[in-house]
């Protein structure tokens, strides 16, 4: 078969296909395969302009205005034409969309944002989350879907906190791989969908916590926590996307980093796919950033650095760049390395023969299924913790008035965070846009309500609270769950306090309503989501995390009436509040919960459903304490030796709020039976670590079981113990299982350079817990000797066994 033809034979692999077609492509072809184009309905013909010599990928964002999924297909269909028709070789595009809640479209099942699903730490219902996000996109034409946001997070200052699973690389690790193998493992009608883990790396250190701002991280630390999650989903669940971030790391932005793009993730963590640029990294990267003489030069440093694909649109990699290889001022490799990724990608996804979205019965049926409810409230469920309880909760039968107060007890779009269909659906209306990458109109500022005393738009008109009835129309409030589920209680509600800022104003009306109530529930936090309509999302940064002032002076002013009180707090950073922790009777943190956050809730405050979810991040007090995380190393934070200095500030503890791992249960959990197989391991061996736990309570409940592991005395400083495996144990009254978790030795090598890690011989300290600081059992064993290994010969956690 002539080269010309060899590319269209099915029975040779991706990588052999993506050879024959690259050698058919002149460098105007071949850059255009690197670059995207950003879809507008009504806009085709100025799109064309972009694709005369075919085009790499289409952004799908604008699906989220797209009335429904079917005519969000039939355009897919349409765009796909014109890619096809507009390539000399009739060449498919690859069409990406957002993944990390759900799809962008009409129709789709929505989630909690990412660190409610990291409070889950449950991989199962993680991994059936991207199957049912890859089987709803994929039938929509999408194969490529730009998720798991493998971030670790570790200032709650920064706006896309919601984001990431967790500030410990263990848990990101564990929960990312799992929702890549979901994404992955789908193949539907001859295509498959890939994974795009975000952001690579060290995207949530940045400096001030403002978005994009410059990274320091010691190598170390980047290897030993930041890439983890990355590693472990390349390693455990075959990643083919990785998206750098805007930020710069050490001085030199990661868009245009070689020893990033290839030398860690390539040549250390053994990626082979495709790296993606984040909306406009590239322009950011030259116009911001100020690196490269030119837009062309910045072009040739990424395309250099191992940056493959220029997303949303060609700036960069553009014509001038095209000049560039033409001219023979750049080297050709380096072009052809990334078209072969490119094309390769495409192979794998199968495009070639299945370049176009379902239509009709095949089409709902693979979209739109009854059963994905479930998972998402699941999820929902799994994600609420509780933080404290003095008895108020769970809820009574015999309580005769409730008075539900907030901002949201009503207004069920405040269960919907950033990267959801609401959210984006409600940027588009906003007065200012916050997304990276997206150009905005600005024309509405001069005429945008306010939250009273703030910059925070009021989303309280008619063309906001249009939006949920047209996209979730059967999601429910707060008020109206409760009130369906408690027919016998008189649920009362007011506004009470605002979003944001100090407004006092609606005070009167919502004590007046609360003072003959039997209790309380007091809704609290912000508004996690996009634009100027939200407090704290992409691009939203803030310098307060605390609780809006307004709601502490309510919460004081509610104390006074002598009843329960109970906090439901939704948020994308954690509630953190002095007020909140003396005042209150009971805390449920409930994130941003999604289209089944009612019902979750709910469940949760009559005890229908016990709380489960631990914390994912350790809450610091104020902005003034952070950086704070559990896995800090010796003598650092709330472990600084007491012959340095005082052993709290002189305004507040050093200690967290809230502890990383921590979550109460209306039940009690008994810890025994410690067990180590062995006082010794060779440093290629493992132990098995076992207890027992007993539900020691009176319902059924599911205790979180964490290992830490702490290298008591080592060649260089340590953490104060790291997660290294978990498990989650669902129990009758009186029931009781069996934990074993698998350790090996080689969970506790660090790095040392060279991509080299060290299994350093010496005491091994195990503790198991309900939490990083509630530790119940604890143990040790020895690494008999010393071993430098290979960075991907090392376990990344024990994998658990219960019975």
């Amino acid at each position: 078969m002539e080269n010309a033809k060899r590319w269209l034979d099915a029975s040779l692999s991706p990588r052999e296909r993506a050879e024959a077609l690259l050698k058919e492509l002149t460098i105007e072809e071949k850059l255009a395969q690197l670059t995207g184009v950003f879809a507008f309905p009504g806009k085709e013909d100025r799109m064309a302009a972009f694709m005369k010599n075919g085009i790499g990928q289409i952004s799908t964002l604008e699906f989220r205005n797209i009335p429904s999924y079917e005519k969000a297909a039939a355009w897919q269909r349409q765009l796909q034409q014109i890619v096809m028709d507009a390539s000399r070789l009739h060449i498919p595009a690859v069409f990406h969309m957002e993944g990390l809640c759900g799809p962008l479209m009409q129709g789709g099942v929505s989630f909690p944002s990412g660190i409610a699903r990291g409070a889950s730490f449950h991989p199962e219902t993680e991994e059936e989350i991207g199957r049912i996000v890859s089987r709803q996109e994929l039938s929509c034409g999408i194969t490529q879907i730009l998720a798991p946001v493998l971030d670790i997070s570790r200032d709650p200052r920064m706006g896309r906190t919601c984001e990431p699973y967790s500030e410990d690389g263990t848990l990101a690790a564990e929960l990312g791989a799992a929702y890549t193998r979901g994404i992955q493992t789908n193949e539907q009608d001859g295509r498959r969908a890939e994974s795009v883990a975000k952001h690579f790396l060290g995207f949530h250190t940045s400096q001030g916590g403002i978005h994009g701002a410059n990274a320091q991280i010691d190598d170390a630390m980047l290897r030993e926590q930041f890439a983890k999650p990355f590693e472990a989903a390349v390693r455990e669940s075959g990643l083919r996307g990785v998206m750098p971030c805007y930020c710069s790391l050490n001085g030199l932005p990661v868009h245009a980093s070689e020893k990033l793009l290839t030398g860690l993730l390539r040549e250390e963590l053994g990626f082979d796919g495709v790296v993606v640029s984040d909306y406009g990294g590239a322009d950011n990267a030259h116009k911001v950033q100020n690196i490269g003489e030119s837009m062309a030069d910045l072009g040739y440093l990424c395309l250099s650095a191992g940056m493959d694909v220029e997303l949303p649109m060609p700036s960069a990699y553009s014509a001038e760049l095209a000049g560039k290889f033409n001219k023979g001022e750049a080297d050709m490799m380096v072009l052809d390395r990334a078209v072969l990724r490119a094309l390769e990608a495409k192979f794998r996804m199968g495009l070639f023969e299945h370049p176009f979205a379902l239509d009709g019965e095949a089409l709902k049926a693979a979209y739109i299924r009854q059963t994905d409810r479930n998972v998402t409230l699941q999820s929902a469920r799994e994600s609420i913790v509780l933080l404290k309880n003095d008895g108020a909760l769970p809820l009574t039968g015999k309580t005769k008035k409730i008075a539900l107060i907030g901002p949201h007890a009503k207004n069920a779009r405040f269960f919907f965070g950033g990267y959801t269909e609401v959210s984006m659906v409600e940027a588009c209306r906003a007065a200012m846009n916050s997304m990276a990458g997206v150009s905005g109109s600005l024309d509405k500022v001069s005429e945008m309500k306010r939250v009273p005393g703030t910059n925070v738009q009021s989303d309280e008109s008619e063309e906001f609270q249009s939006i949920l009835p047209w996209l979730y129309p059967d999601c429910r409030n707060l008020y109206e769950e409760l009130a369906a589920r408690m027919p016998e209680t008189e649920i009362v509600t007011a506004k009470g306090y605002p979003i944001f800022g100090e407004d006092e104003s609606d005070f009167a009306e919502a004590l007046e309503l609360a003072k003959d109530a039997d209790v309380i529930l007091l809704t609290l936090g912000g508004k996690n989501g996009s634009g100027s309509v939200a407090t704290m999302g992409e691009g939203v940064d803030g310098t307060d995390i605390n609780l809006p002032k307004a709601q502490d002076a309510f919460i004081r002013a509610a104390k006074a009436l002598g009843k329960p009180l109970i906090g439901v707090h939704l948020d994308g950073r954690p509630i953190s509040s002095d007020v909140a922790d003396a005042e209150l009777d009971a805390i449920l943190e409930c994130w941003s919960p999604a289209e089944c956050g009612a019902e979750a809730i709910a469940d949760v405050l009559t005890g229908k459903i016990n709380p489960s979810g631990k914390l994912p991040v350790s809450v610091a007090r104020s902005a003034g304490q952070v950086p704070v995380w559990y896995n800090h190393v010796n003598g650092s934070e709330w472990h600084q030796a007491r012959s340095i200095g005082f052993q709290d500030y002189v305004d507040m503890p050093h200690t967290p709020r809230y502890e990383f791992g921590f979550g109460l249960s209306y039940t009690t959990f008994a810890y025994s039976d410690l067990s180590i197989s062995a006082d010794s391991v060779s440093p290629d061996g493992s132990v098995t670590v076992s207890a027992r736990i007993t539900n020691t309570g009176a319902v059924a409940g599911t205790e979180i079981v964490q290992l830490y592991l702490r290298d008591e005395y080592a060649s260089r400083m340590r953490p104060v113990k790291e997660l290294a495996g978990f498990a989650r144990l669902a129990l009758q009254p009186g029931e009781s299982k069996t934990v074993r978790f698998n350790v090996a030795a080689s969970q506790t090598a660090f790095y040392i350079g060279e991509k080299n890690w060290l299994v350093e011989k010496g005491k091994i300290g195990v503790q198991l817990g309900a939490s990083s600081e509630d530790i119940r059992l604890s143990g040790s064993f020895r690494v008999a000797e010393n071993a430098v290994i290979c960075g991907k010969n090392r376990a990344l956690w024990a994998r658990a066994d219960i019975e």
